[in-house]
């Protein structure tokens, strides 16, 4: 890359962003053109300025990470995304691809595979773990058996994410707090989630939410 590229941050985290920021300015050929804290946010930005690329979290306030993905998937098709993220890549990685991601990254990875993520996108390139993006191609290839697809494959963004916080023990209300949404609109995803899953009662999600990442 003879040109210096952007990037543009999405976190909610101030030291997180400012850490991603060293990282990315201390490269000769990479800088950091702007950051923003929300989904919001990012997308006013993306309306005045046009980065060669964008990092952005998962654990995003309001309008997560994927469904931020999705929107500049359909405003600013030609800016590839990076999801730089403390999920683990097996629970969130297939779903970020399918938002429009070029790519997954856990934020404990070393800061040369951060870069390496980077350059890898920005020559148009996909950027996985080699573990995830076998997975991937095994199943886009039709090489894998449907009967070990899990359950949890069938929920929606929103759904898993309420999923996993029923796993950590939260109530309905905490959980629309942190979704910024209606305590309604949970009892709705508490519903739907009982039925793709074909569990009965809220005792039984709970449950089965903390058996399946306890196995992880």
């Amino acid at each position: 890359m003879d040109k210096k590229k952007s990037i543009l941050i999405v976190d909610d985290h101030p030291i997180m962003r400012e850490g991603i920021s060293q990282i990315i300015n201390n490269q000769n050929n990479l800088y950091v053109i702007a950051e923003a804290e929300s989904g919001p946010e990012a997308l006013k930005k993306l309306s005045e300025i046009s980065p060669d690329l964008a990092v952005i979290d998962i654990s995003l306030s309001g309008m997560n990470g994927l469904e931020l993905t999705r929107e500049i998937r359909k405003k600013f098709k030609d800016i590839p995304i990076l999801i730089l993220s403390m999920h683990p890549e097996k629970f969130y990685a297939e779903r970020a691809i399918k938002s429009g991601a070029m790519g997954y990254l856990q934020k404990h990875e070393p800061s040369s595979l951060v870069i390496e993520a980077i350059k890898k996108i920005l020559s148009g390139k996909i950027y996985l773990s080699s573990e995830m993006s076998e997975k991937m191609l095994k199943q886009f290839s039709g090489n894998t058996d449907n009967t070990d697809n899990s359950p949890i494959e069938k929920l929606s963004d929103r759904e898993f994410e309420a999923f996993r916080y029923i796993a950590k023990g939260l109530k309905p209300h905490q959980i629309a707090d942190k979704l910024f949404v209606s305590v309604k609109t949970i009892e709705t995803y508490y519903s739907r989630i009982k039925r793709k899953l074909n569990l009965n009662t809220a005792s039984e999600l709970r449950q089965f939410a903390i058996d399946f990442f306890q196995t992880q």
